[in-house]
């Protein structure tokens, strides 16, 4: 059996979703953001921006080991200035809707961003702020370590391995697996075919989810 088709075969506790390019899209928005600090810094643009997606901006900064660069000041900047700028931010096709039918205590979002800009983009998509929300104040190590991920799982009073993580980015399916959660990734946003062996998602128009009589989380296929 795939693990695509075993992803509907099972029951889970909860869901745990990541933000950027798997509920929502801010990829134009980031990446103008980005390139201008980019650009300022004497960083080659055309290489640094793949690796900005997923990460926190104070971990993308210090990977950087740039001379002079106090990396938690430069985070915040990067921050003020992504929520000065959500044009372009919309919904992953189908997300909103998705999430408004699942039980409201049985998922959470897991975001690298800081928690006001994760709230500013989900409102400028249209996606309201979920009951529980890690964001990146929230942990002392960002993706690809899980900790975010084991935190929304033990809040929620659920098992990881429980728990289907919805992600994009490779940070954020290195953190998933880190965790021993099973995967769904979401390929919306991905310019090239990921290789995978987790199950792959393009739209949540063709998925839907249900509570079971146990109380468990099932998705089926629309």
């Amino acid at each position: 059996m795939s693990a695509h088709d075993c992803i509907f075969d099972r029951a889970f506790g909860a869901f745990l979703f990541d933000m950027d390019g798997t509920v929502l899209n801010s990829i134009a928005a980031a990446e103008r953001v980005w390139a201008a600090w980019a650009e300022r810094h004497g960083v080659d643009v055309a290489t640094f921006l793949p690796t900005i997606h997923g990460a926190r901006a104070i971990d993308t900064i210090r990977r950087l080991n740039l001379p002079g660069v106090d990396a938690e000041v430069q985070a915040a900047f990067i921050a003020q200035a992504e929520i000065e700028d959500v044009e372009g931010v919309v919904e992953i096709p189908g997300a909103r809707a998705f999430l408004n039918s699942l039980p409201a205590e049985r998922w959470a979002m897991v975001t690298s961003a800081p928690r006001d800009l994760a709230l500013r983009r989900m409102a400028a998509a249209g996606i309201g702020a979920p009951a529980l929300l890690i964001t990146a104040e929230d942990v002392q190590a960002g993706k690809p370590n899980p900790a975010g991920y084991l935190l929304a799982a033990s809040r929620l009073g659920i098992e990881p391995g429980d728990c289907l993580i919805f992600e994009d980015a490779t940070v954020g399916i290195q953190a998933a697996e880190a965790a021993g959660a099973p995967l769904m990734i979401i390929t919306t946003t991905h310019q090239h075919p990921l290789e995978t062996s987790h199950a792959t998602l393009a739209s949540y128009d063709a998925i839907s989810a249900s509570v079971d009589s146990d109380g468990q989380l099932r998705l089926k296929k629309n």
